[in-house]
């Protein structure tokens, strides 16, 4: 009997430690686990839509084809875990406030069926204009031939947070691809983006294979669209032809950047360092004054300022702003709520004169060349809101 009470105790004992193992075990993530908002390909996706392409037709059977078929699906499935160990996933769009020239949709609906190139852009962004030509030059070259554009919204100021504010910019810049509004950066977060602009394309088996940051090497990412497009045709057994021209946009925006000596500037409080003649960094209202001499790459401001977060307004019914750059071109993002009225000289010589009254990325000077120059704007009326220049 003492010995059967042993027996069936060391059993008990065996069957916790295995129990206890197991539990362990399952708590433990699965290897090369992907996140809740990962995009994995599934029956919907690419293998519902693979055919078999057939260059004689009467040779084939049935069986032939589901063979043929199922051969192609388990190479794809060795790409995919090959891929798995290069390249992350792409990521679903997160909580989207809006969708402009779509229906709402979610991108696990089109990657598996088509090549996706997504844009994570801002409209008062010079940097994402100047990229936009090259954007719409290959939506109208690769929509048929199975490139989808995404252009994530995700607004650097509270304006552009606006349905209808980033809508009017869309038609303006003439974008004919879906734009998502991204108000709340979740999107931007869930790609852990950092830049304005950034294109990830995401390829047939849902990888990001090809990674942008900024505004340049448009024909390396081109070069990258067309192979991630000819890799599709071969995971769905199509024929169609992918060009190998690179595209070149009539009403490109050129800008050498190793040209430019100015910093983007700010006006706002939270990041106003470049403030010269008055408190950095402090919001409420400042009355300033012009110094005698101006340094490069400082902003001065005259008349009395009210300093928030994001931008400074004028409440005095005359102001001015002064900044001493070197670059081709000058932009500056700006409003007011019934509009203001502004003249813009260049060295002591006026050359422009605007009304600013939208929340929007204002053109102020264009130059046929890079050089040092003093800009001064004069400031007929009270309201206008000062967010940023940006040089190029």
């Amino acid at each position: 009997m003492n010995n059967l009470n042993k027996n069936i105790a060391l059993t008990l004992v065996l069957c916790s430690i295995v129990a206890s193992i197991w539990y362990l075990e399952s708590k433990k993530p699965p290897i090369n686990s992907v996140g809740s908002d990962d995009i994995i390909l599934n029956s919907n996706n690419t293998e519902n839509e693979i055919s078999v392409p057939q260059t004689n037709a009467k040779s084939s059977t049935t069986a032939e084809t589901t063979v043929s078929a199922q051969k192609i699906i388990s190479d794809r499935s060795s790409i995919r875990a090959k891929k798995a160990t290069e390249y992350p996933r792409a990521k679903e769009l997160v909580d989207p406030q809006g969708f402009i020239n779509s229906a709402p949709f979610k991108l696990a609906d089109i990657v598996g069926k088509k090549v996706v190139l997504i844009d994570f852009w801002t409209y008062s962004c010079i940097n994402c204009v100047r990229t936009i030509p090259y954007l719409n030059a290959w939506y109208e070259k690769y929509k048929d031939l199975g490139l989808e554009i995404v252009g994530v919204h995700s607004p650097e100021f509270d304006f552009e947070k606006n349905y209808d504010n980033v809508l009017k910019a869309v038609q303006q810049l003439g974008i004919k691809y879906p734009v998502v509004l991204d108000s709340n950066h979740e999107t931007w977060d869930a790609y852990q983006n950092l830049y304005w602009p950034r294109e990830y394309l995401i390829d047939i088996d849902g990888f990001i294979v090809h990674d942008q940051i900024g505004e340049g090497s448009y024909s390396d990412t081109e070069q990258a669209i067309q192979q991630a497009l000819r890799e599709r045709d071969s995971a769905l057994g199509l024929m169609i032809p992918i060009p190998s021209s690179i595209v070149n946009p009539s009403d490109v925006i050129t800008m050498d950047q190793s040209k430019v000596q100015s910093p983007e500037t700010y006006f706002g409080s939270a990041r106003n360092q470049y403030l010269s003649n008055g408190q950095q960094n402090v919001s409420g209202s400042q009355t300033l004054s012009l110094p005698d001499n101006f340094q490069p790459n400082s902003l001065y401001l005259d008349g009395t300022w009210n300093f928030e977060d994001q931008y400074a307004e004028n409440t005095s019914t005359s102001a001015n702003i002064v900044f001493q750059y070197n670059a081709k071109n000058v932009y500056f993002v700006a409003s007011s709520q019934t509009g203001v009225p502004i003249k813009i000289f260049q060295d002591g010589k006026l050359i422009n004169t605007l009304t600013v009254k939208d929340n929007k990325l204002y053109t102020l000077v264009q130059n046929s060349d890079y050089g040092q120059h003093t800009l001064q704007i004069e400031v007929d009326g009270a309201g206008l809101q000062a967010f940023t220049f940006t040089f190029g």
